[in-house]
């Protein structure tokens, strides 16, 4: 498979512009034995094709790439990113290692790697083995597969998203994966719903993740964090940032900018389907 891979101050993530956080990358010019990577300069960004052959070899080059480029650090992020293969949960035919989003249908698309990558990273310390986790607009099923592998068997995570056959596809993916077996043990679910309204189950969550930009925190959603629990969502209309949402122990919160981001709108499932 040959694709393209972008490293700009601005990338494309989701389906979305992402303005990535400036910062200085190294690039070690000894390339693996799975990778030919041509660089050269470009609009003052770095660009490079990468070649991928295998299931294994190319989710091992999706990761090792977005660790020489600083967008992983983490240990665990990356076991976690190289185990559940993103090959099952993107379109047959599709280039599912490389770094850009990928359309899954119903105006929806799959994240781009190096975004999965950055909310795994934020919210990783609250994705400890026994914590609880809900994946707002789970998609085709990815992300929330990794929050399920990173909290295991004892922890608890919920996927909720609007459009029932993405549900249903996500639900074949997560049975296809690594994480099958939390599926049918109950620790991983997914579902059909609102996620603006969270899902009042299985509350309160260590962690909360949000896939697309609301103009402002849906209160179920506060409400169902978990005091000492943190929250990823985008804010914003047309000028959109990620926001990291701690609450505190007293139910107060403490919100911090990531970085700017473009997404699509947290939005009602007719609105998500207009014109499809």
């Amino acid at each position: 498979m040959r694709a393209q891979v972008l490293l700009f101050p601005t990338i494309t993530a989701y389906g979305r512009l992402y303005c990535a956080p400036r910062r200085l990358h190294r690039y070690n010019s000894s390339s693996s034995l799975f990778l030919n990577l041509s660089l050269s300069r470009f609009s003052g960004g770095l660009f490079f094709h990468m070649e991928s052959g295998t299931s294994s070899s190319g989710k091992k080059a999706m990761v090792e790439n977005l660790k020489r480029y600083g967008v992983i650090s983490s240990k665990r992020v990356a076991q976690v990113m190289e185990a559940l293969d993103r090959g099952l949960f993107v379109p047959a035919g599709s280039s599912a290692y490389v770094d850009t989003p990928v359309p899954i249908g119903y105006n929806a698309t799959i994240s781009a790697p190096h975004m999965h990558a950055t909310c795994l990273q934020l919210l990783e310390d609250k994705l400890q083995p026994g914590m609880r986790a809900l994946d707002v607009g789970s998609g085709t099923g990815y992300l929330t597969g990794c929050f399920a592998l990173m909290v295991g068997a004892e922890g608890r995570v919920v996927g909720v998203d609007h459009i029932p056959e993405l549900v249903d596809m996500s639900i074949k993916n997560i049975e296809k994966s690594v994480a099958a077996s939390l599926l049918k043990n109950g620790s991983l679910s997914l579902h059909v719903g609102d996620g603006r309204k969270g899902w009042q189950e299985f509350a309160p969550y260590d962690v909360i993740h949000v896939g697309a930009a609301a103009s402002e925190i849906p209160q179920p959603l506060l409400d169902q964090l978990k005091p000492g629990g943190r929250m990823v969502i985008p804010l914003g209309t047309y000028f959109q940032e990620l926001k990291v949402i701690d609450k505190n122990k007293d139910g107060s919160i403490k919100v911090h900018t990531e970085t700017s981001v473009r997404y699509v709108p947290l939005t009602s499932r007719d609105e998500q389907l207009g014109g499809f």
